[in-house]
């Protein structure tokens, strides 16, 4: 007897089928309209003082600018409605964004880590004072951008990167301003290569990050926060219940966790199915918030008819 059930939760997938990052439509697109005037600012900057520091947090804001287009694109497709050949919508369509936001990010950590050896082999001169007044904007526009994109990070996968993007950026900022300020003030010009290698080695591992998680729920990974042999003892604790096998977890985006089992059940209880499947359903809901559950209720005895499955 397969039956399926859908329960909704306000903490990912929301209540009219849009994913957690649509909510905060928005303010992405604020940070977008702030990050590409910091970025233009950053690159006439950049060719004026000679920076490549500039010039590499201005890439650092394009990667940015291009990863918020990439989100609201997303979100776009991801509430395109379903339909018998795509029966989860686009939604997944999101961390496909989410992971080419990563990729772009390992790119740009390539040129500037090129760019740079060649500017500590051969040095170019930099004008520090051009270059501290473009860093210090740059950071006011990140700090605006971080205030921002605060409320939504921890609901999607899409919004936290896009705000580690920024977050690091404005660090990168603040390693712009040192570097100026060194410039500046001692006249080492190294310190503008030597700060913009820093840039680089501070993205990679936020962009690793962001593509394993990625990649995780692209390969169906069981969601983090969830452990399955604790679903499995949470439905056996049900009445009437007497096994629990082929349980699967995965994640469609992010917030929208999905699972599916087959639960054998005492025979006599299988007139009350309804009700049963409310039981389980309240279980699931209540203890570990998943948005859809699919479970099949079947007497003892009818897993031997199944064929091969994953226990």
């Amino acid at each position: 007897m397969g039956i399926g059930h859908g329960h909704g939760h306000g903490h990912g997938g929301l209540a009219d089928g849009s994913t957690a990052a649509a909510a905060h439509r928005g303010r992405m697109v604020v940070v977008l309209v702030l990050t590409l005037g910091g970025m233009a600012v950053q690159v006439a900057g950049g060719l004026v003082s000679g920076s490549l520091a500039l010039l590499a947090d201005a890439g650092h804001m394009a990667a940015d600018s291009f990863g918020i287009v990439l989100a609201l694109f997303a979100i776009w497709i991801a509430a395109r409605p379903f339909s018998p050949k795509r029966t989860f919508g686009f939604q997944r369509a999101e961390i496909l964004a989410a992971a080419a936001n990563a990729l772009l990010l390992f790119g740009l950590c390539g040129y500037i880590a090129y760019e740079t050896v060649h500017r500590l082999a051969d040095p170019q001169p930099v004008a520090g004072p051009t270059m501290l007044a473009v860093a210090l904007l740059g950071l006011a526009v990140n700090i605006a951008g971080l205030l921002v994109l605060r409320r939504g990070q921890s609901q999607s996968l899409n919004l936290r990167g896009a705000y580690l993007e920024v977050f690091s950026d404005m660090l990168s900022s603040l390693g712009v301003i040192v570097a100026a300020l060194l410039v500046w003030l001692t006249g080492w010009q190294q310190a503008d290569s030597v700060v913009s290698l820093g840039i680089a080695a501070f993205i990679v591992p936020r962009a690793w990050s962001l593509l394993r998680e990625a990649v995780h729920i692209l390969l169906e990974a069981t969601p983090r926060d969830m452990d399955l042999d604790e679903v499995r003892s949470h439905l056996l604790a049900q009445p009437g219940v007497l096994d629990v096998h082929d349980l699967h977890a995965w994640t469609i985006t992010s917030g929208v966790p999905v699972m599916s089992a087959h639960v054998v059940v005492e025979e006599e209880r299988l007139g009350e199915c309804g009700r049963m499947l409310d039981e389980l359903h309240a279980c699931l809901s209540g203890h570990f918030d998943v948005e859809h559950s699919t479970l099949q209720l079947e007497p003892a005895g009818h897993a031997s008819h199944e064929g091969a499955r994953h226990h």
